[in-house]
């Protein structure tokens, strides 16, 4: 049928709009950020069922509709069941959905890679058996949706001379957008003087793939990831075309 399409998403929230029905809002591997009726999927017989809930791959089949398409058939893809059994994942999982809803948008031309990046985030996560492990996850995907997303940061030069920095005196500005040489941030109001070590931290797993294991991955500390999170974090506030509602969800776990 010419008005029914088929195509690969990541399960990001869902709200009701009757005693039955619901809207849920998914990352699509094709076309970026889309909704789609799950009609009857409050019933305990709809064939929808868990396949709906948040953070679920489907495969899914829909009906292109005039203002929402509706969803007819859901083949699940992964689950990722371990992120249900461990607060810390479920929460930083969470935190990960808000950030591809809010930078998402329909018909997005990164789709594929934005959709294979969260994949591969909740995958690994679900997996992780260490904390810092599962705050590393997070820290590599803060760095490569901001870079994907068009809002790199820049952690070589001085954004603002444009001189690369050197060992000694070396602070990250949200508003700058990057790193600032100590010369550059004396005219700066808000920024956070950062040791060179996380500089080359935050360098090294900006630039790799997210697959890679790094030097670092046997390394990290909670301490140190946290640190790093809470920086990209704000920065990732301070960008975002929509106010975040799970940022109190990840204070209360660090």
């Amino acid at each position: 049928m010419k008005d029914r399409f088929t195509t690969n998403v990541i399960n990001l929230k869902s709200y009701s709009i009757s005693e039955a029905d619901k809207i849920i809002v998914m990352y699509s591997k094709e076309k970026g950020l889309i909704k789609g009726v799950a009609k009857g999927i409050k019933k305990p017989a709809s064939k929808l069922g868990g396949r709906m809930d948040m953070l679920v791959a489907n495969k899914l089949m829909l009906n292109k509709g005039r203002n929402l398409d509706t969803i007819c058939q859901a083949e699940a893809i992964n689950t990722f069941f371990n992120l249900r059994r461990d607060m810390n994942k479920l929460f930083y999982a969470m935190y990960a959905s808000e950030i591809v809803s809010n930078f998402g948008i329909e018909n997005d031309p990164n789709s594929e890679e934005i959709f294979n990046l969260f994949y591969s985030f909740l995958e690994k996560i679900s997996k992780a058996e260490k904390k810092e492990h599962i705050m590393l996850c997070l820290l590599k995907f803060q760095l490569k949706i901001m870079n994907i997303t068009g809002y790199s940061i820049e952690l070589d030069s001085c954004v603002k001379c444009l001189e690369p920095l050197g060992k000694d005196d070396i602070y990250f500005s949200v508003e700058n957008g990057g790193t600032l040489c100590k010369n550059c941030a004396d005219g700066v109001s808000k920024r956070i003087k950062i040791p060179y070590k996380i500089k080359e931290f935050l360098s090294v797993i900006s630039e790799e793939k997210f697959e890679t294991t790094t030097k670092y991955d046997n390394l990290v500390t909670e301490k140190i990831c946290d640190s790093c999170i809470n920086l990209l974090k704000n920065y990732i506030e301070y960008y975002s075309p929509k106010r975040f509602k799970t940022v109190n969800i990840l204070e209360s776990i660090r």
